[in-house]
């Protein structure tokens, strides 16, 4: 790829986060929220720190699905028409703006992952010494995340029924990620298996190849 695209990529990248920087959405409303779903957890179940133990790194990763996918909808979709065709109008490359999006998005959702992580970890008391491959997880989730937000965001932008088909792509796909996650950490947990976090690879691989081989079709029907 042309120098021309990683800059218009990494210009993507730049405006989207200094949107963020500006309007605190994620830092500043979806952190407070994920920490207090992560906190009703232990008010619902009781305080019995064996239960919460066992549920905790699934809590954790449900509540990074749940806000992560709906935090990286609504970053991709706040964009109105007149913006977006500006965007086309000066010839940034669709499949640049994708990557710029995605990769906007996967830093954002990492901060927001390592965050509900330490939220978790207190209140949950998680064996940190079974979390050594949440460095790779993560990171994994995060883009993986990203990705399908972008490319929800693009179809929901698109068509008239796009809002109405963003659950339908998002469930199906967001499933194998959750997954992924909770599995990783507790099979190595058990012993090690690198079954899931290759079936998590796999996931934001084919997310690539489909908001790839999606850009410029979605960026036209807009």
């Amino acid at each position: 790829m042309s120098d021309r695209f990683w800059q218009q990529a990494f210009a993507v990248a730049r405006r989207d986060l200094d949107r963020e920087r500006r309007s605190g959405e994620v830092f500043w409303v979806t952190i407070p929220f994920g920490a207090i779903a992560l906190l009703l957890v232990p008010l619902a179940v009781g305080i019995n720190q064996d239960v919460l133990t066992r549920i905790g790194t699934g809590m954790l990763f449900v509540v990074v699905m749940l806000f992560g996918v709906l935090t990286a909808v609504r970053r991709t979709s706040i964009e109105t028409p007149e913006q977006r065709d500006a965007i086309a109008l000066l010839g940034v490359d669709p499949v640049a703006e994708f990557t710029g999006k995605a990769a906007a998005g996967a830093v954002l959702l990492l901060g927001f992952e390592l965050v509900m992580a330490a939220v978790a970890l207190v209140l949950y008391g998680l064996d940190i010494g079974s979390w050594g491959w949440m460095l790779v997880v993560l990171p994994l989730t995060a883009v993986g995340l990203a990705e399908l937000g972008t490319i929800s965001g693009a179809i929901a932008a698109s068509t008239d029924g796009g809002p109405a088909l963003v659950p339908l792509l998002v469930t199906p796909l967001a499933i194998p990620l959750l997954l992924g996650a909770t599995q990783t950490v507790s099979v190595e947990r058990n012993g090690g298996n690198l079954a899931w976090l290759v079936l998590m690879t796999t996931v934001v691989l084919v997310l690539a190849i489909i908001g790839v081989a999606t850009a410029r079709p979605l960026q036209e029907t807009r």
